[in-house]
This record gives C-alpha cells, sequence and structure tokens, in this order.
C-alpha cells in the first residue's frame, strides 16, 4: 500500500495537537487589513486578530491561496513525507476559491497524484472530514478509501451556529441564504447552518442564551436518538459562552470528543464576534 498524507487549508479549524498527531499539513489562508497583510495561523494569531478587530476602525478582508503558493505547498509536502500521493480536503467552494487555486496547481504537477475534494463547510466541519482520512491514513488504508470516508463524513457532519449579527457575514459576501434575515432588530438573534457549503438560516430566536439553547436542541432533534461521537465548539470572542454550551453538551450528549477551538481569523472575519458553532455528527 503506497504511502499518502492529507492536507487541508487554515480554516479547518483543527486544534494544533491534532494537527501534529496526524502529520496533517495546512495552507494559509490570507488576512489583508488596510496595506498590511498576514497568513492565518503563521504571522497572525486569533487572540491578536479579535483584539486588533475590537481596536482598529476598518475590517479586515481575506482572499484564498495563489495556484503559486498551492503549488510550493504541494511540493514541499511530497519531499517533506517522501510520497507523491496527496489528498487534499478544504473550505467549500461556496465560501472560497482556495479548491481553484488548488486544482490549477494541480494541473502543473503532473508527477504528483493529488486528489482534491470540496468539503462542502468550514471551521470544524471541514476539520471532521481532514480527522477522518487522516485516520484512514495513520490506519494504513488506502487514498481511496480515505476519500470515501472523507465523502461520507462530508454528508453526515452538521454545522449549526448562532451569531449576533449579520452585518460581517453580509459585508463579507458569505451570507448565502441567510440574507432573509438581514434586518433582524438587536434583540433577535439568528440561528444558521452550513447547508449544501453555504450559510443558510434556521430561525430567528430572542435573546442570545436562548439561540444558544436553541443550537442544542437543533442538534437533539437532528440526532434523533443517536449518539454524537465527536463534537466540536468554535467560537469568536464567546468564551463567557463556550463553558456553558459545553457543559450542555456534555451533558445531554456525552460524545466521545468535545474539542473547543478559537475560530481562525478568516472565519471570524465573516462570522463576526459572538459568533459559536457546535459541530457534530452521529455515530453509525
Amino acid at each position: 500500500m503506497e504511502r499518502f498524507v492529507v492536507v487541508t487549508d487554515s480554516t479547518a479549524n483543527l486544534p494544533p495537537e491534532l494537527v501534529a498527531e496526524y502529520d496533517v499539513s495546512v495552507i494559509p489562508l490570507t488576512v489583508h487589513w488596510g496595506e498590511e497583510t498576514y497568513l492565518e495561523g503563521v504571522t497572525l494569531d486569533g487572540p491578536t486578530f479579535y483584539q486588533w478587530l475590537q481596536e482598529r476602525e476598518t475590517l479586515p478582508t481575506t482572499s484564498q491561496p495563489s495556484p503559486g503558493a498551492f503549488i510550493e505547498f504541494f511540493q514541499q509536502v511530497a519531499e517533506k513525507y517522501a510520497t507523491p500521493n496527496i489528498l487534499g480536503i478544504f473550505i467549500s467552494t461556496e465560501m472560497s476559491g482556495t479548491l481553484a487555486s488548488a486544482t490549477q496547481a494541480k494541473a502543473e504537477l503532473p508527477d504528483l497524484h493529488i486528489e482534491l475534494v470540496d468539503s462542502r463547510s468550514v471551521s470544524m466541519g471541514l476539520g471532521m472530514q481532514v480527522l477522518i482520512a487522516a485516520r484512514a491514513a495513520h490506519a494504513g488504508q488506502s487514498l481511496e478509501a480515505a476519500v470515501e470516508h472523507a465523502l461520507h463524513m462530508r454528508d453526515e457532519v452538521q454545522v449549526i451556529f448562532a451569531v449576533d449579527t449579520l452585518e460581517y457575514l453580509r459585508r463579507g459576501g458569505r451570507i448565502g441564504g441567510a440574507a432573509c434575515f438581514l434586518g433582524t432588530t438587536l434583540n433577535l438573534k439568528p440561528v444558521l447552518h452550513i447547508q449544501d457549503g453555504q450559510v443558510m438560516p434556521l430561525e430567528k430566536v430572542r435573546m442570545r442564551r436562548k439561540s444558544l439553547q436553541r443550537v442544542v436542541e437543533i442538534i437533539a432533534e437532528r440526532l434523533q436518538g443517536r449518539r454524537a461521537r465527536e463534537m466540536a465548539i468554535v467560537y469568536a470572542q464567546a468564551e463567557d459562552d463556550v463553558a456553558l454550551v459545553k457543559g450542555w453538551l456534555m451533558e445531554r450528549f456525552n460524545p466521545d470528543a468535545l474539542y473547543t477551538a478559537l475560530l481562525t481569523p478568516v472565519v471570524g472575519t465573516h462570522a463576526g464576534p459572538g459568533a459559536l458553532a457546535v459541530v457534530f455528527y452521529a455515530e453509525e
């Protein structure tokens, strides 16, 4: 069985210990702030980003890696792990041109065997797909089997989240079907989900705590009595809510693993302060 490696982009939001454990290589997306440019997770970390978001008057923008950056990335990965076989799983094409850049790079690297998957998701919705593929690699399974695992996880993993405001999604052009919630009064908090690779509306709930409770209730409705295998809480400047939601999830679902992570700067640019998402999938 030929060895292969799994790669992804920085919006996958994987905790550093999982990146290290499964040898996942990560290509960074870019944050532009005025005349300054940063690579997320490399020259800009999450805490610094959110501090600046509070302090600076202007809002950042984001961009995907260039095809040239992907060519260099794929070559470095192949050399580091001494294999031409690479499985790349990336942020939804509905949200970013990252996969398009990777596809262009692949065409320029005929000596490498590169398989690409559109996660149709973001943050740990993408991260869970990367994890299942990386576990397959470490278990000695084939690249083709890992692709199948990732595609199956793509169908199973769900992302339910609450935001304080839709303004950041609107400004970043990532609002998708949730545009129908624009104009919501301040005390009505949107509950959203990722569907078909984009942000879609679920409910408008009165007050913040109730919106978080609804996230948990919707998860229970979707599990339909099945057990949650792994879950993740990802958030942006919502630290006080994380412990609360974590307690609810552990008490109600008791998953095998519950990860927590600060939303990456690129995702936080579009979700905005106060965003909190729960990512989960059911045990078969």
